[in-house]
């Protein structure tokens, strides 16, 4: 029964999953047998599972199947029922409900579904966390306040006696005990800052690197009664109870200390659960249920509502911690316009709180809570998270609406992660700096962090700080007055560079002498310690290079699916090298040994292996464009038709897979010679890839997806071998970018689409008359709503939608033939003004990189812009009378209106 999954035969699905079917029966609440139920919920689950090329179940099943998950989500422990399997009969219930919202796209639209959903994903979120019962409503609405989750008196009243008791009859001083909780701040080996009976609130810097001895520096830190403060700590006491202490044998520990692990699997998974589901909620949706997930501060006398924020301050499993703030990330991420009501700049004293001052509120309590969960933070892996968290934050709060330092508590706090030993930390460290620089406005809390001097910047024991600001009162001193400049403002002279400036700089250039927060200047370099010395291949020997190439050729065929997978990603890592990428027999052992992996089992294989194939594809075109026709002419044709077989089968897998196999199909369907296209071996093939190219871009796999099937789409229309507008699929491929282009959410998908439909460089190459007036149609369309969006974070690339849409319809106008003119002259007299004025637009932006990267300047455009007046007068002049079309005089009075604007400006 557990090894049943969807590749069973569809037939027995009537049997299994009907109105009376067998796992229906058998995962009943009713079901006195709890392994038997448990098996049923676990089969479900397999059911609901993902196989590439099959299809998905049927929306009856999957109504079946939610709602039998959701039945045992919500149901309760019995007494004949152990914690152990109880807790694996929830693990089953919520993989299946994760499968259901990721391969079956499942879209979660009404509200009471919605609310149980986030109702029961609660509850599991924190099922087991030590010192916390909760007790939830069957489903959750959304509110501005927090909704009722109350937690349960006796296993409180329990707990905290029971802590308290345990610690008074030690011999453990008032004293003593204040300086374990600093010590256990910065222990490594400890995994909260939150001490029994005492919690420390971090309101300013932090002094202590986390590469040197926490105890050493110095911080300020508020002790609070654990009864009176919200992130009071229950576990960190009961973490602490010695084995001499605790009252349960070590058969009795090994029972805890599995159930412990078992309950942590449970938040984990309804944690990954809820990420899931917050890609099937629309964003608009989800923030009505802002309240019940993120932290709000406490009224006085009432305790704050648990949020993500307990699980990341209180959670004892450093995964569970992590899962909480991914998901505190994805809530973030996109919430601009949603934080933007909010605002406490001025003191409300009215007789309620607006919902502006609640959301500020919540904000401030969101930056109190990361940063404390910084500073108690020692898995590298979690303080990742805690760092890109508060990146998504900076970069969605308007904190031109908000009192000033919060952004300096955050810049203090996170400098001296700059040089933590973690790569991954002190990337994401320099991100959110970045995302402090680039706070709209500008601020003048940012702009005086910024004139700090280097001094007070990161020096090398990376333990110094800028100057703190305690208090707004004390802010607003040090801000410049009416008379002062502001690059000199009050309190802060100084002639040095900025710091971050001289930081990044010495990141870039000299990168391996960024030196240790250590106090022994011998100490080696970070970049020397904990990562490889940067070595150029092409300085080894001959016979190291073929020892290097023949390793990784051997570790490709490893039966360890993470060694095999280590081993593609390198490989496809040195195909890039120049020294290797001209050799025809290496590029041929290496797309052997790739397209092997691309057909293993472990999907982290065959994504590395289509990463890998995509590079490799990249240095065919790259030999093709520098190499000329040697290397096409050296390269097996055979190997070449299993690549595109195998992509082509790879563009059909997850979209881990799919999104570097559709990029490797238009390389190599532009790689393809005219003997390779007449070959009928090769026409098969090459049909099947470019209708699966076809249908990616229709299809609503992610974006990245999307965004590399409109670009691969592209690279195949630079190939001139090929029959473009001759051929059926080209009306096809024609047909999706120019509906990509309308109406994809996303922008740079749309800017993709645009680029690739402005590729081909004859007019034969558009088709018809009719499909050639499609384009420009769709064109002008895509224009016209270039800043119509729901998601607010697309509106930064809207500019660039506009000048690549702007170039494909010169590059059209510059092809066209007289009989597309009666189309293009009536959109010009429905649309000439909105045209007109993209096109002056375009035209005044002057030096402008795109999203492709290519600079234009404004020669370019012009010159465009007059090569297709002067393609269209010749076409019009072959007409006579009343034929003649007035396009190229309308262009001409844009370019006027052009040259004029810039007289002006001159002037």
């Amino acid at each position: 029964m557990e090894k049943l999954n969807f590749r069973c035969d569809r037939c027995y699905l009537p049997d299994l999953l009907g109105q009376a079917g067998l796992l229906v029966q058998f995962s009943d609440a009713a079901q006195p047998d709890v392994e038997l139920r448990r098996a049923a919920v676990r089969s479900m689950a397999n059911l609901c599972l993902s196989v590439p090329g099959q299809p998905y179940l049927d929306e009856s099943y999957r109504s079946v199947c939610f709602q039998t998950f959701l039945t045992v989500l919500q149901s309760s422990k019995t007494s004949d029922v152990d914690d152990i399997t109880f807790c694996m009969l929830l693990q089953n219930a919520l993989k299946g409900i994760q499968s259901l919202l990721n391969g079956g796209k499942m879209k979660l639209m009404q509200t009471d579904q919605i609310g149980s959903l986030l109702a029961v994903l609660k509850k599991c979120m924190f099922h087991g966390l030590p010192g916390l019962s909760i007790e939830m409503p069957t489903a959750l609405y959304p509110a501005p306040l927090p909704q009722y989750d109350k937690r349960s008196p006796v296993k409180q009243e329990q707990s905290e006696p029971a802590t308290f008791k345990k610690k008074s009859k030690g011999k453990q001083k008032k004293g003593e005990l204040a300086e374990e909780g600093r010590e256990e701040l910065g222990d490594a080996g400890n995994e909260s800052v939150l001490g029994a009976g005492m919690v420390k609130l971090h309101l300013g810097d932090v002094q202590n690197s986390p590469c040197s001895d926490p105890r050493t520096g110095t911080s300020d830190v508020v002790y609070v009664p654990a009864g009176k403060d919200p992130l009071s700590s229950h576990y960190a006491s009961w973490k602490r109870i010695s084995s001499s202490e605790s009252e349960y044998s070590d058969a009795e520990g090994g029972i805890q200390s599995k159930m412990r692990s078992y309950q942590a699997n449970v938040r984990q998974g309804a944690l990954a659960c809820f990420l899931s589901a917050i890609k099937s909620i629309e964003k608009r949706v989800l923030y009505g249920y802002w309240s019940a997930f993120v932290p709000d501060a406490p009224g006085i006398g009432s305790p704050q509502s648990v949020s993500l924020m307990t699980i990341a301050l209180k959670d004892p499993s450093p995964k569970t911690r992590a899962c909480a703030l991914q998901v505190l990330s994805a809530i973030l991420e996109g919430s601009k316009q949603f934080l933007s009501v909010a605002e406490d700049a001025n003191d409300h004293k009215r007789a309620f709180i607006p919902f502006s001052v609640t959301i500020a509120s919540s904000i401030r309590e969101l930056h109190r809570c990361l940063l404390l969960a910084l500073v108690a933070e020692s898995s590298s892996q979690t303080l990742t998270q805690i760092v890109k968290c508060l990146a998504n934050l900076v970069s969605n709060a308007p904190y031109s609406r908000l009192k000033p330092g919060l952004l300096t508590r955050v810049w203090n706090q996170i400098k001296p992660y700059i040089s933590h030993k973690d790569v991954n930390v002190r990337v994401s460290s320099l991100t959110l700096l970045g995302a402090i620089v680039s706070v709209q406005a500008p601020l003048p809390e940012v702009q005086l962090l910024l004139q700090q001097p280097s001094s007070s910047g990161l020096n090398n024991s990376g333990s110094a700080t800028p100057h703190r600001f305690n208090s707004c009162e004390q802010w607003r001193k040090a801000l410049p007055s009416e008379g002062e400049p502001p690059d000199n403002p009050a309190g802060c002279v100084s002639s040095e560079p900025c710091w971050l400036l001289r930081l990044c700089v010495s990141i870039i250039v000299l990168p391996r002498e960024d030196s240790c927060s250590d106090s022994d200047a011998n100490f080696p370099a970070f970049s020397s310690v904990y990562e490889p010395c940067p070595l150029r291949l092409e300085s080894l020997q001959n016979e190291q290079q073929m020892l290097c190439v023949t390793l990784l050729l051997g570790l490709n065929h490893s039966e360890n699916p993470l060694v095999k997978a280590a081993a593609a990603r390198a490989l496809g890592v040195y195909i890039l090298f120049s020294c290797l990428r001209q050799d025809v027999m290496f590029v041929a052992d290496t797309a052997n040994a790739i397209l092997n992996s691309l057909h293993d089992k472990s999907p982290n294989v065959r994504a590395k292996a289509a990463w890998s194939l995509g590079n490799l594809t990249d240095t065919l075109i790259i030999n093709m464009e520098t190499m000329g026709q040697s290397f096409q002419e050296e390269f097996s044709d055979l190997l070449l038709l299993k690549m595109l077989r195998s992509a082509t089968e790879a563009s059909k897998d997850r979209d881990k897979v799919k999104s570097n196999a559709v990029r490797a199909l238009g390389n190599v369907l532009h790689f393809l010679q005219p003997c390779h296209i007449a070959n009928p071996r090769f026409r098969e093939a090459i049909e099947e890839s470019l209708q699966a190219l076809i249908s990616t871009v229709q299809s609503e796999a992610t974006m990245k997806v999307r965004w590399n099937a409109c670009y691969a789409l592209g690279n195949v229309f630079k190939n001139p071998a090929l029959p473009l507008g001759e051929a059926p699929w080209t009306t096809q491929a024609y047909s999706a970018l120019s509906s990509v282009v309308k109406s994809c959410k996303n922008f740079k998908v749309r800017i993709k689409s645009a680029m690739a439909l402005s590729i081909p460089s004859k007019r034969e190459c558009y088709g018809s008359t009719e499909q050639f007036c499609q384009i420009w149609s769709a064109l002008v369309v895509a224009l016209q709503r270039s800043e119509d969006t729901e998601d607010f974070l697309e509106f930064k690339y809207s500019a660039s939608l506009r000048t690549q849409i702007c170039q494909a319809l010169l590059h059209l106008l510059s092809l066209a033939k007289s009989t597309d003119l009666p189309v293009l002259r009536e959109t010009i007299a429905e649309n000439g003004d909105a045209i007109g004025s993209h096109v002056l637009q375009y035209l005044k932006a002057g030096v402008e990189e795109n999203e492709a990267g290519v600079h234009t300047d404004l020669c370019e455009r012009e010159r465009a812009l007059k090569g297709a007046i002067k393609h269209l007068r010749g076409v019009e002049e072959q007409q006579e009378g009343k034929a003649r079309v007035r396009v190229a005089l309308y262009l001409e009075g844009v370019l006027a209106n052009h040259a004029n604007a810039t007289g002006l400006i001159e002037a």
